[in-house]
C-alpha cells in the first residue's frame, strides 16, 4: 500500500461513526433456547391452576420473553443501560395494566349469555 492510498483511506474513514455491535452466534442461540424454554413453560402453565395468579404467571413469562427479544435481538443490551431499564419497567407496567383489566373479566361473565342460547319469545297468534 503506498502513501497516497493510506492517506485516502484515512481521510474517508470517520472515527466517530457508529458501528453495529456484532453479537456472537452462541449468545443469539442461547437467547433463542431461552425463548423456546419460556414458550414451553407458557404452554405448560396453562395446565396448572394457580387460582387468581394464572394471568400474572402468563404475563410474567411474556414480559421476560419480550425483554429478551428487545435486549438481544434488537441490540438494546449494548445501548445505554438507562434505555434498557426504561423498556423493562414499561413492559412491567403494561403487564400490570393488562393483568388488572383481566381480573375484572370474571365480574361480567355472570351476566353473559353466549350467542344462540336464549329462547326466542313468540306470540300465541303467530305474529
Amino acid at each position: 500500500m503506498n502513501s497516497t492510498d493510506a492517506t485516502a483511506s484515512s481521510t474517508t474513514h470517520d472515527a466517530g461513526a457508529v458501528h453495529a455491535h456484532i453479537v456472537p452466534p452462541s449468545v443469539l442461540l442461547g437467547v433463542y433456547a431461552g425463548l423456546l424454554i419460556l414458550t414451553i413453560a407458557t404452554v405448560a402453565v396453562t395446565g396448572i391452576q394457580f387460582g387468581v395468579f394464572n394471568i400474572w404467571v402468563a404475563l410474567g413469562i411474556a414480559v421476560v420473553k419480550a425483554a429478551l427479544v428487545v435486549m438481544y435481538f434488537m441490540h438494546l443490551r449494548y445501548d445505554a443501560p438507562f434505555n434498557g431499564m426504561v423498556l423493562i419497567i414499561a413492559l412491567m407496567f403494561v403487564a400490570t395494566f393488562l393483568g388488572i383489566a383481566m381480573l375484572d373479566s370474571s365480574e361480567y361473565k355472570v351476566n353473559y349469555d353466549p350467542p344462540g342460547t336464549r329462547q326466542m319469545i313468540t306470540s300465541q297468534n303467530g305474529l
